[in-house]
């Protein structure tokens, strides 16, 4: 099995890791453009726990999120590339506006978000503590941001 793998190898895969009294760590994401703040986010997050899940939206649902214009890098390629990061173990793609029916599946130990995120605002945190798991903000790297590049490079675009 790879690193992106289907739901169901996913929740098979986490029920098996946990088992083996593994800590499963899950986080979600676009993930559009990769840039150093992912790869540190991502890094801080395999870090506190053994197993690394990524939930990444497909397509259609970044369109939902973020508007007609996005995503700029299509899905599989997203999910090839956080893939392809020494920090990250599984990779499953979802469709649904919110990663909820993924983290049910999953079952977490710990669900990581960024510390911008306020904790009433975290898709799956009731679940996820009503599970005995916990819920963690990450600190996002300042300066660094999917949204920030792009305007960056439609800026040098004008010139």
């Amino acid at each position: 099995m790879g690193k992106v793998v289907s739901r169901e190898d996913l929740i098979t895969a986490t029920a098996d890791a946990r088992a083996e009294g593994r800590v499963v760590v899950f986080t979600n994401g676009c993930f559009d453009i990769i840039h150093r703040g992912h790869t540190q986010y991502l890094a801080e997050a395999k870090a506190l726990g053994d197993v690394l899940v990524v939930g990444i939206n497909t397509d259609r649902s970044v369109r939902a999120l973020k508007g007609e214009t996005r995503p700029i890098v299509p899905e599989d390629d997203r999910a090839h590339v956080v893939a392809a990061l020494s920090s990250v173990d599984l990779v499953c793609l979802f469709d649904e506006d919110t990663p909820l029916e993924l983290i049910t599946g999953v079952v977490p130990d710990i669900l990581v978000k960024g510390a911008g995120y306020e904790r009433d605002t975290i898709v799956g945190a009731d679940f996820v503590e009503d599970h005995g798991g916990k819920v963690v903000a990450v600190e996002e790297l300042e300066g660094r941001s999917t949204r920030g590049m792009i305007a960056r490079i439609l800026d040098s675009d004008k010139g």
